[in-house]
């Protein structure tokens, strides 16, 4: 009996694999459509996008009753539990990338009616691109168990950073629209914040790859990165004695 519940078991593994790819698709999907929706006033394609995010939250569901099960009935081992382990960390943060690229879809309706000057349409734009090229390549890290493509999402994320700068700069430097509606100025600004994170969620999927390969969490890699600076720092007491 312990050869077909081990086969089952790879086959239930490889079926969460699967859910966890699916998301990251899903995500990225769903990014350059909420992009449109807000920029052409969309409200139509808005509430579309809004009501998909129930299928992603189903997928959430399902996964995190998978892994629960394997947990409970199987008690994997090894790289089978860092898959596993990996795969309920993984979970919430695809599943929050979802409900940020929905608050972008959200937007449309609170700023309809408004024409953005192209400048600002330029970096959203761009802002889109930058984070779903970046789910797009996280999903592509963890489905391939890309250790090297996982650690490059955190340079790639410098770009989507200096864009949601560039975007608040060019908000605030326009005084007289702020004034007129300083609303809509605080609305871009979250705006720019969402596509930000998104970029964030990427870089920790990429991160759980390294996990999953060598069993290294982001959480002991900033650990070590504490200890090295701890023991570069010179002891103060021990100078002043």
């Amino acid at each position: 009996m312990t050869e077909p519940l081990r086969t089952n078991f790879h086959g239930d593994l490889d079926a969460v694999r699967a859910e966890v790819v699916r998301m990251c698709a899903m995500v990225t999907e769903m990014i350059p459509r909420a992009t449109d929706a807000f920029l052409n006033n969309d409200l139509n394609a808005a509430q579309r996008l809004i009501d998909d995010d129930d299928l992603l939250d189903a997928v959430s569901v399902n996964l995190d009753t998978m892994c629960t099960q394997l947990l409970a009935l199987q008690q994997p081992m090894a790289t089978d539990l860092r898959e596993i382990v990996a795969a309920i960390r993984l979970n919430p943060e695809i599943e929050r990338s979802g409900d940020l690229v929905v608050n972008i879809a959200k937007a449309t309706r609170r700023m309809f009616g408004t024409e953005y000057e192209p400048h600002i349409r330029g970096l959203l734009n761009k802002m889109s691109t930058e984070a779903q090229r970046m789910f797009r390549l996280a999903g592509e890290a963890y489905e391939s168990r890309d250790v090297a493509l996982g650690a490059a999402l955190d340079d790639i994320d410098d770009r989507l950073d200096e864009y949601a700068n560039e975007l608040i700069a060019a908000v605030l430097s326009d005084h007289k629209a702020h004034e007129r509606d300083p609303q809509t100025s605080i609305q871009m600004a979250l705006l720019g914040r969402f596509y930000e994170r998104v970029g964030d969620h990427a870089v920790n999927v990429g991160e759980w790859v390294r996990f999953i390969v060598e069993g290294w969490t982001p959480e002991q890699v900033g650990a070590e990165r504490a200890r090295a600076r701890m023991l570069q720092t010179p002891n103060t007491l021990d100078e002043d004695e």
